[in-house]
Formats: C-alpha cells, structure tokens, sequence
C-alpha cells in the first residue's frame, strides 16, 4: 500500500479512537518468504527487520503503550545450527543498527526470556539496548528471544514454590495477581490484540497466560511483506471488536 493509504488508515483509527494498550505479534513467515524467492531462510529473517522497523514505528504514531515482538522461541534453538548462528547474528546487527533510532523516539527495549542462552555477542547486545533505552517511557518494545510460555509458567510456578518454601509467602495468598507478578511481563498489560502473520491459525506457546482475553487477528501476508499498512488494518479490525471478557454486552 502507498504511504497515502497508510496515513488514510492511521486516520481512520484516531477518529475511532479506541486505541489498544497492547499489541502481540507472532512474525511468522520468514522462511516460505524466502523459499518463493528460491534463497536461503536467513535471506527471509534478514527482510523481516524492515518489517520490525515499520511496525514500531507505526505503533508509535498510532500511541501504543506496548508492542511485544515473538522474535525466537525456545524451540528455534533446535534449528540447524546455521540457522541459529544467523539469527544470533541478526540480532546483533539489529541491535546496533536501531539502537539510536529507538532511543530517539522514546522506545524502551526489553529483552523477555532466557537470555542466559544467548550466544556472549548477543547477550552483550541486548545488555546494551535495555541500557541505552531504559529511561524512555513513549513505547515500551518487547523483544521475546529465546522463550517459550510453558517454560514461563514452570518458571513463575517454581518461584512461588521457592517463596513458600522460605517462609515468604502464604500458600493461601497465592492468587491470579502473586502468580502473574513472577510472570516476564509482571507489571506490563495483557495484550489486547494478537496478531499472527502468513495466515498460520495457533499460536505456538506464546504468552499462554497473558492471551486468556486477547482479541485475535491473522494476516496472510508474509512477514517480510508485513508493513504499516497491514499492522493499521489489524488494529481497525480490533477497534470493531465487541469484547466482552466472559460477560453480556449491555
């Protein structure tokens, strides 16, 4: 779409006026990206952060509060090792080439996962970024690498257990908010809208606790094609959602 069909999209939205806190993406798609171009995977990952830099941008003018990025799994460290060697790599250069665009306007980065098992180039990276941009407080960017939700659920299970066993905690107090509080995203809202590229309908153990009342949204668009455009159409989708949590409209 033409940068006239975006503006007349973000148009529409602000005149809607019922703007997310909020949006999930699961960037799906790199790999058939590059397969219909008869080049390697990482040729597919390596388009895709165009559409990482488009999306947060577009997320900014429209006035998020969050994006939360699904950037690599826990299960992509079983790829082939070249493959997770690029995209380690990919990250970096990522990283260094965003980082003062992002602080610039305001993007606060953070890194959700266990980043224990990056490769020490990465680690340090991604140490560098939350640095840089931990005073900005226009949009927080949640990149999610090396994560899986149940992982994240055993993990925050695990920490109540310990506190418990400490004497920290009562096992009665145990509730909905002790358990999200050892959460990655403690603190942060639940997404209110989840978007999937290239037209895959699951939604691959991420944020399982997080998305019990997320509204849903799958673009057939590849990732690598994912740009303004799309992400403003998924967001007009969802501002004509009627969500009701359980309950009865009225």
């Amino acid at each position: 779409m033409s940068d006239s069909a975006s503006a007349e999209l973000l148009g529409q939205i602000r005149l809607h006026g019922r703007i997310p806190r909020h949006v999930a993406i699961i960037m799906d798609g790199n790999g058939r990206w590059a397969r219909e171009r008869v080049m390697p995977r990482t040729y597919g990952h390596r388009a895709g952060m165009q559409s990482v830099r488009d999306v947060v941008e577009g997320a900014i003018e429209v006035g998020l509060e969050t994006l939360s990025l699904f950037a690599f799994s826990k299960e992509n460290w079983q790829r082939p090792k070249l493959e997770v060697s690029a995209l380690m790599s990919l990250l970096e250069e990522y990283i260094q080439r965003e980082a003062d665009a992002l602080d610039d306007n305001g993007v606060r980065v953070r890194v959700l996962g266990e980043i224990e098992r990056l490769t020490p180039p990465a680690a340090a990276a991604v140490s560098r970024v939350t640095a840089q941009t931990a005073h900005n407080t226009r949009l927080d960017l949640n990149l999610f690498i090396s994560y899986g939700a149940r992982a994240e659920l055993v993990r925050a299970a695990r920490l109540i257990a310990e506190d418990v066993a400490a004497g920290r905690l009562d096992p009665g107090a145990v509730d909905e908010a002790e358990f999200a509080g050892r959460l990655y995203t403690a603190g942060m809202p639940d997404p209110d809208l989840l978007i999937r590229t290239s037209g895959e309908l699951r939604i691959s153990n991420f944020m399982l606790w997080q998305l019990a009342y997320t509204e849903l949204y799958v673009s057939p668009v590849l990732w690598p094609d994912f740009r303004r455009a799309q992400f403003y159409e998924a967001i007009l989708a969802f501002q004509n959602r009627d969500r009701r949590f359980g309950k009865v409209s009225v």
